[in-house]
């Protein structure tokens, strides 16, 4: 299974030609093996530019959230449909700063899955507690929550075609960064709890992400003593130098970029 590493530029840059000035030094910069798989997820505006941008290489483009309904009166949202007929492989779900900002519930993080799963989008569902429960040792508490109430009614069979980014919340743009066993025993404990739901068979498939102030100093620390099956980097995936290190961290490598036959 290959590790999965996911660059969330949320809300940067400002121009498109700074986006394409970034994919294209990614491009450029990186290399990738065949257990290394890479999605870029920019905002809204940049996907139509970034896919064709992206088109004959490794890279594959993903929206940062989405909507639950097919269309309507539903003013500034963009729904799954046209995230996938824009090109779009993964979505974003779910992400701390969107239950922070745009005040998003289990109930409409749940919705927006079984949207994108219609869609034969793969959702990465972004779970995670912040300071004050994890001070009060409620880490798995939260996650059991998080995960049940986002994945209710999900047919077993479609579990494998979901990704998991845990991201404690008191880690992200702080730059203190957890430590890889506390993450370790986080996965465990989400893997432990996936299987419960849908068994075994159907989620011996699924990718846990670590997400928070990962950095190219720290990223080979999640692989190889976390063992987390990729990450989910914010700010350092706006920096195609750094990113590519982030890559790189992975596996050997081999040309990433390459036009392919």
């Amino acid at each position: 299974m290959k590790k999965l590493i996911v660059g969330n530029w949320k809300c940067n840059p400002a121009k498109l030609s700074d986006a394409i000035k970034i994919i294209r030094g990614i491009r450029k910069a990186s290399s990738n093996s065949t257990k290394a798989e890479v999605v870029i997820c920019p905002p809204y505006v940049f996907l139509i530019d970034l896919i064709k941008q992206a088109k004959n290489t490794d890279i594959k483009i993903g929206a940062q959230n989405c909507f639950w309904t097919e269309g309507g009166a539903f003013t500034g949202q963009i729904s799954c449909k046209m995230i996938k007929n824009s090109g779009c492989k993964y979505v974003i779900i779910g992400h701390s700063e969107a239950r922070q900002f745009n005040k998003e519930t289990n109930e409409e993080i749940n919705r927006k899955i079984h949207s994108a799963l219609e869609e034969k989008l793969l959702p990465i569902l972004c779970v995670g507690e912040n300071g004050g429960e994890r001070k009060k040792g409620k880490t798995f508490e939260i996650l059991r929550t998080q995960i049940t109430e986002g994945l209710a009614k999900i047919n077993k069979s479609d579990f494998s075609k979901i990704t998991i980014a845990y991201e404690p919340i008191w880690a992200i743009g702080t730059g203190n960064f957890a430590e890889p066993m506390e993450m370790k025993k986080a996965k465990d404990f989400i893997i432990g709890l996936i299987t419960k739901l849908a068994g075994k068979e159907n989620t011996s498939k699924i990718r846990v992400l670590y997400g928070g102030s990962v950095k190219s100093e720290n990223a080979r620390l999640y692989f190889n003593e976390a063992r987390m099956d990729g990450l989910l980097v914010g700010g350092a995936s706006l920096d195609p130098k750094e990113f590519s290190k982030i890559i790189r961290s992975v596996v050997p490598l081999r040309s990433f970029g390459a036009t392919r036959d």
